[in-house]
């Protein structure tokens, strides 16, 4: 029978560390919030709030977290940065009500020689008093190694040292940061193998920092090693580049990982990234892993063909774990599978004939558009199917449109009919009428009379942008007889000229 698989405790720390990000400060409204969120949807273990003595507005918001958690059974989960300052941090501790501190202290000898100027001996006695003050005051202690990755790369000996004392001090869990994110994975498995090894009994946390772009592997290279709690923020919101990004780190540790578990649910990450991006006003890319808009989505026509014949181009990172769907892009690059997705996804069906034109013009536009969404399919049928009925005699070979300031837009117009070329050029009250208006001087020199236009209506997909799709569809009298037709483009003249070029045609 497989073994008992081992927890891993999941301390966020998107409210302390993560708002540390250049220009995001949460609100204690918002952080209230997030907390929360975190606690009870996402389900982290742990929750790191704030850094003691920072502000009125900290202290605030930490005594609105605290007095939430205590009324759910949570004031166990949140914990709070504090320093070695006698008694002023305990006494903040005291008066918002917060259980659980995390102490921060000296890692490397290099930030305690020229940062305290401080013996080994005298910060461990000065952290001693702290901790017997916490306990007295019935505050649970953490204790952070500030600089740690230095301080095994440097001055080993100390560190060692240090942690000898701490293992006789009365503290929770020891908190092993990679404060400046300098670890490369083989470290940070060496490093954390050697302390796991030599103090089995006593929890260690990691918190990696993601200088390197190297946060999750670290994280996975820690928790093989042996490591018990993980730090890590939301959308690898931090200092710098960041930290260790909840998502990913989650994603790894539970597809790549067999013998751990942990306690966050998956589907509620990207919820949770969403409203951290919205507080924040930090945008996340678009591709980026889990949560990035694009990350379940296949461009190529060749991959989404295969998603069809066997989910060749599936992973075990499935969308639907997150609460996700898989998209089919639509563009240049799409083939007709990734196109008949996606109309399947609006339950409609083509004959091939039909599903190669349309095809075919997703292409042309994705030339002129970097993407085509799924919205603007019905307005691609619509003009694809409505020009199927005739034969094209008629085409523009080429049109100069202007608009200036103070003068009144024109156009100039060349055009092949069944074969002869006729340029004109005119004045109107817009760009169209003035096309229109030179293409009337052409049917005239042929001694031929266009139809009236008797109403003119555009469309933009819902949720379009400045470049989104526009669908002319344009109303025509000729004699007794009414009929439509319609015109699409990114642009909204040129997408009257396709509707009035099929008009030309239907005639």
């Amino acid at each position: 029978m497989p073994g008992k698989l081992r927890h891993i405790e999941i301390m966020d720390t998107t409210l302390r560390d993560g708002e540390q990000t250049s220009g995001v400060s949460f609100s204690a409204s918002e952080k209230l919030t997030i907390a929360q969120l975190l606690l009870t949807e996402v389900k982290v273990d742990r929750i790191e709030v704030a850094s003691a003595r920072v502000s009125e507005g900290e202290f605030q918001a930490v005594k609105k977290i605290v007095e939430w958690a205590g009324s759910k059974g949570f004031i166990d989960k949140i914990e709070v940065l504090t320093f070695v300052d006698g008694e002023t941090s305990v006494n903040w501790m005291k008066e918002t009500g917060a259980k659980v501190m995390n102490l921060l202290t000296k890692g490397s000898l290099n930030h305690l020689t020229h940062q305290l100027k401080k013996t080994p001996e005298q910060h461990f006695k000065e952290i001693a008093e702290v901790i017997a003050l916490a306990a007295k005051n019935n505050i649970a202690c953490n204790v952070y190694l500030e600089d740690w990755s230095n301080g095994m790369r440097h001055s080993p000996e100390y560190v060692f040292q240090y942690l000898d004392f701490l293992t006789k001090q009365p503290v929770k869990r020891i908190l092993l940061p990679d404060t400046l994110g300098i670890l490369i994975p083989s470290e940070t498995f060496e490093y954390l193998s050697a302390i796991v090894k030599r103090y089995p009994a006593i929890h260690f946390d990691f918190h990696a920092h993601n200088d390197y772009d190297l946060g999750t592997a670290n994280v996975l290279e820690a928790v093989k090693a042996g490591i018990q709690g993980l730090h890590l923020t939301v959308n690898g919101m931090g200092e710098r580049a960041g930290n260790a990004p909840l998502a990913s780190a989650i994603a790894v540790l539970h597809d790549f990982v067999k013998d751990v578990k942990t306690s966050v649910v998956e589907k509620s990450l990207y919820p949770a990234s969403r409203l951290i991006e919205t507080f924040s006003g930090l945008r996340i890319p678009m591709n980026k892993p889990v949560v990035g808009e694009n990350v379940f989505t296949q461009t190529a026509g060749i991959h989404a063909d295969g998603d069809k014949k066997n989910n060749l181009y599936f992973n075990d990172l499935m969308p639907e774990r997150f609460g996700r769907q898989r998209k089919y892009a639509l563009g240049k690059t799409s083939g007709k599978a990734n196109i008949e997705n996606n109309l399947l996804q609006l339950g409609i069906e083509l004959s091939d004939a039909d599903l190669k034109k349309v095809t075919a013009r997703i292409i042309e536009l994705g030339d002129k558009k970097e993407t085509v969404s799924q919205s603007d399919l019905p307005y691609i049928l619509s003009d694809v199917l409505d020009g199927g009925s005739y034969e094209e005699t008629v085409y523009i070979e080429n049109y100069v449109l202007t608009n200036s300031k103070g003068l009144r837009p024109s156009a100039t117009v060349r055009i092949n009919i069944k074969g002869e070329t006729f340029e004109a050029g005119a004045q109107g009250d817009g760009q169209y009428d003035a096309f229109m208006n030179a293409l009337k001087k052409i049917y005239k020199k042929k001694s031929l009379e266009l139809p009236s236009l008797t109403d003119y209506v555009v469309h933009i997909p819902p949720g379009g942008q400045s470049d989104a799709l526009c669908e002319s569809i344009i109303t025509w009298r000729d004699g007794l007889k009414e009929f439509k037709t319609h015109g699409l483009d990114s642009d909204q003249t040129v997408s009257a000229i396709i509707a009035t070029v099929k008009m030309l045609n239907g005639i």
